[in-house]
């Protein structure tokens, strides 16, 4: 006869998840209709179903070291098929919310970004830099609003330009670093996983190759995305939401890059040097426009997708914050450009600084906001591959990926 098993329930724990959108889950009364109508759901111990389990009985052990947390897309089925209103798919987001904050130092960034009433002190951290940055190094010459040769132009606040870039250069490797530590704490928190889920699969050779199919099917197509719930009209705002989103950060990224570049390696070699601001038929600045129009093209699809989920209590801090940032950063970086080529000095600068502040919000935040949960995924995806907990429906590849 089996001992029989001793189970402690964290009390405290349920209330966390209760109280970061899973307010619901006392309402579940275990039909599975939730694990039934997931896409998703492997066939063996399928998702949500035990997870809505785990969460009742407080079993935090369970639920912070389940990989399946990280497979839910949250396309909002299982939610809407709840013949009690348990929002399964809502638990799952708050797991991850939940486990985002804690896999990385420093804790206290993890309960900062968990609540609205710590939003001054994350917004008064880059005001501050950027303020003390401008006393000690910058210049405002003989007018408040500095120009050179009659145009505006920021550099003149923060010189040399320089500055800026050591500011945002020392947040990336911070971010960079903590991403470390917590994909290898997430890594460690699965090792209690089976070293198989499905019989008959055979492992990718190496980690790099599941990275790979991960960026492929999941990343840069989002065809999970778009299979997750692809009758719903919601999830398709969402989808396409994120998929703009995602090709627009890209964008804004290689401009990024190409700017810093030529600017350090003007420093070396003429060939690279660029004059700045750049003129607008520069086809990086046609890059640059067309990735911030793509940016305000998403966050409208994203947030009236938020703006509809509110009304059923589907949406929360974690969702606007991320949102909200990134707003921050798209209309003060666009409305930036259209008052220095008006020559309204007074707004350009203004609008400039909050642009810098929103920035580094959006990088030096993000392993513990929902841009890191990004990051995670795929790491937990990556890993999921590696070990064959796969979805139901499996697609024969040259990875010979299949389920007997």
């Amino acid at each position: 006869m089996s001992e029989p098993i001793r189970i402690q329930p964290d009390l405290e724990f349920v209330k966390e998840l209760q109280s970061t959108g899973g307010q619901d889950l006392k309402k579940c009364y275990q039909c599975a209709t939730c694990s039934v109508v997931c896409p998703l759901s492997p066939m063996d111990r399928a998702f949500p179903r035990k997870e809505m389990v785990w969460a009742q009985w407080g079993l935090k052990d369970r639920l912070v070291n389940d990989i399946d947390m990280w497979l839910c897309h949250k396309c909002g089925q299982c939610t809407d098929q709840c013949p009690r209103g348990a929002k399964p798919g809502e638990l799952m987001a708050s797991l991850r919310n939940m486990a985002y904050k804690k896999l990385t130092g420093p804790r206290f960034m993890g309960e900062w970004m968990g609540s609205l009433k710590h939003l001054p002190k994350l917004i008064a951290i880059p005001a501050v830099i950027y303020l003390l940055v401008w006393f000690i190094t910058g210049s405002i010459h003989d007018t408040p609003f500095p120009r050179e040769h009659g145009h505006i132009d920021f550099a003149l606040i923060f010189p040399p330009v320089a500055t800026i870039d050591t500011v945002f250069v020392l947040a990336s490797l911070f971010v960079v670093y903590t991403f470390y530590q917590g994909i290898r704490n997430l890594w460690q928190s699965f090792e209690s996983q089976p070293s198989t889920f499905v019989i008959g699969y055979q492992k990718p050779d190496n980690i790099l190759i599941s990275l790979w199919e991960v960026i492929r099917q999941e990343v840069v197509t989002h065809k999970k995305w778009k299979d997750c719930g692809e009758e719903e009209e919601a999830h398709q705002v969402r989808f396409k939401g994120h998929l703009v989103l995602f090709y627009s950060f890209v964008a804004l990224f290689i401009v990024t890059s190409i700017v810093f570049a030529t600017f350090w390696g003007g420093m070396i070699t003429p060939y690279l040097d660029m004059a700045y601001p750049m003129p607008l038929w520069n086809p990086v600045k046609i890059l640059g426009n067309l990735g911030a129009i793509a940016l305000l093209v998403g966050l409208v699809y994203l947030t009236r997708r938020r703006l509809n989920d509110a009304g059923s209590d589907g949406s929360s801090y974690h969702d606007w914050y991320l949102l909200g940032v990134i707003w921050g950063v798209a209309l003060t970086g666009i409305l930036a450009q259209i008052f220095r080529i008006a020559e309204v000095a007074g707004l350009a600068y203004v609008v400039y600084y909050l642009h810098l502040i929103s920035v580094f919000m959006l990088i030096a935040y993000a392993p513990w906001s929902k841009l890191g949960h990004m990051i995670y995924r795929v790491a937990a995806l990556t890993y999921a591959r590696r070990h064959g907990r796969l979805a139901t429906e499996l697609e024969t590849s040259k990875n010979k990926l299949f389920v007997v």
